[in-house]
């Protein structure tokens, strides 16, 4: 065996943890610093801690608070496409039934749903409002996410 490759080796080498227990072993180095030890670990002790080493746990929660940020702007952009207050204009239906329904006095979606709620002759008896600009007006209505009462499918596109 060659003497001059090989580590020296140290029967007494004191091992030191953060919790403050100390003991010796045997080891290539004379003094050795852990984190966690029997001691002060969960496992051993059963406690409900957290060991973050590295900042570990900490970039777990900044992702975990990141995507519950991005279900809630999800969420609110969802709500914001069905709202009620959305203006019909915003449906591009044709200006000829755009005009037509804001005579009426029926300017936002809400309103188009109340309508529709009565049935579909509530919304055909607007002047200058037929069967066309009804079907493309449900076909808009779904294509933003809304959902049509029952009695207001009466015309299918």
């Amino acid at each position: 065996m060659k003497t001059t490759i090989h580590p020296v080796f140290y029967i007494d080498a004191r091992v030191v943890c953060a919790c403050g227990n100390t003991w010796t072993t045997g080891s290539t180095k004379k003094e050795i610093r852990t984190d966690v030890c029997s001691n002060c670990h969960p496992f051993y002790t059963g406690e409900q801690r957290i060991v973050d080493t590295e900042g570990q746990v900490d970039r777990f929660y900044k992702k975990l608070q990141a995507r519950q940020q991005y279900l809630s702007d999800v969420e609110a952009r969802e709500a914001a496409r069905t709202s009620p207050d959305r203006p019909i204009t915003e449906f591009e239906i044709g200006t000829r039934a755009t005009d037509a329904l804001a005579k009426a006095g029926i300017v936002n979606a809400g309103q188009v749903m109340q309508k529709l709620a009565l049935g579909d002759e509530a919304l055909l008896a607007v002047d200058g409002f037929g069967r066309k600009s009804l079907a493309d007006l449900k076909k808009r209505l779904r294509q933003f996410g809304y959902t049509l009462p029952e009695v207001g499918e009466e015309i299918t596109v």
